[in-house]
């Protein structure tokens, strides 16, 4: 019995449902990238005319800028080469901690355990991104896919 005509009707039909799924995704991928980059903006924006108002500027206040930047540099990044870039993550959390740490010492609290806990995690971060630049380096990706599909060069 000759059913080429029903497996091409297969195949037609899951190319239709890849398409549309890979739309849906990616339009959500974008809508929510599009998102998070307005508000990481709009929150630098106030934080800074905040700044402004109050007329003084803390060391606090210009680590939580470079949070917003961080963060704004990761979305770019996202949207060029569709990939996560993890060691933006740790400089994220690096810089969070460090901003508690001076936060706590400028405040004048008393020293205790959780000064050497601060400190310790960002020891630890700071490991981290050793350790995923060395895993990046001696292992790297097979092929890098930019955010149009294209195969980048490696180093680019």
């Amino acid at each position: 019995m000759n059913i080429k005509w029903a497996e091409k009707l297969r195949k037609g039909l899951h190319g239709s449902a890849d398409s549309l799924g890979n739309l849906c995704v990616e339009s959500f991928h974008y809508l929510a990238l599009f998102g998070i980059g307005g508000i990481t903006a709009w929150a630098a924006v106030v934080t800074f005319f905040g700044m402004l108002d109050k007329g003084s500027v803390n060391v606090d206040d210009i680590l939580l800028l470079f949070i917003y930047l961080e963060l704004g540099a990761m979305v770019g990044i996202y949207f060029k080469t569709n990939h996560m870039p993890i060691r933006f993550l740790l400089y994220v959390a690096i810089t969070a901690l460090t901003r508690l740490l001076i936060g706590d010492v400028s405040h004048h609290k008393a020293p205790d355990v959780g000064l050497l806990y601060l400190c310790g995690g960002i020891l630890l971060l700071a490991f981290a991104i050793l350790v995923v630049r060395y895993a990046s380096y001696r292992y790297p990706s097979a092929k890098v896919i930019d955010a149009s599909g294209q195969e980048l060069e490696e180093g680019k």
